[in-house]
């Protein structure tokens, strides 16, 4: 299993990644309002450097999605990769996005996605959710 974490630049993308992950077979994500320090650095630094800068209530209007979701291994990450560049562009560019992924030994609460016999022993009489 892999924790998969993308942190969406552009909020009206959102709809568009979520179906493209849908089609690939995510049936669970976690999708948390977010943002980072550039877009908080107005009100961090104070008024006076402030100027120019969009009240702080419409930079949060404006901020980040992060979306947290478990897969089932590493070729799912990269398919899921590949569907984020074809929605967002390349996340090498600016303004598009970060995605990372890492292995998760233990996952309890997640048979919705993985299917009922998530967790239990496999053929070689390991447990799933150690088996990863």
């Amino acid at each position: 299993m892999h924790m998969m974490m993308l942190v969406l630049n552009d909020p009206e993308k959102l709809d568009d990644l979520l179906d493209a992950w849908h089609d690939l077979g995510m049936r669970g994500a976690t999708v948390i309002d977010s943002t980072g320090i550039y877009r908080r650095r107005p009100q961090l630094m104070g008024a006076r450097y402030a100027f120019g800068f969009p009240p702080v209530g419409s930079m949060a209007e404006n901020g980040h999605h992060t979306i947290f979701a478990i897969v089932a291994d590493a070729e799912m990450v990269s398919r899921y990769h590949e569907a984020a560049v074809n929605v967002l562009g390349d996340l090498d560019e600016p303004n598009t996005g970060v995605m990372a992924s890492w292995r998760v030994d233990q996952v309890w609460g997640a048979r919705r996605q993985f299917g009922p016999s998530f967790g239990e022993d496999n053929e070689e009489g390991d447990r799933d959710r150690e088996d990863v």
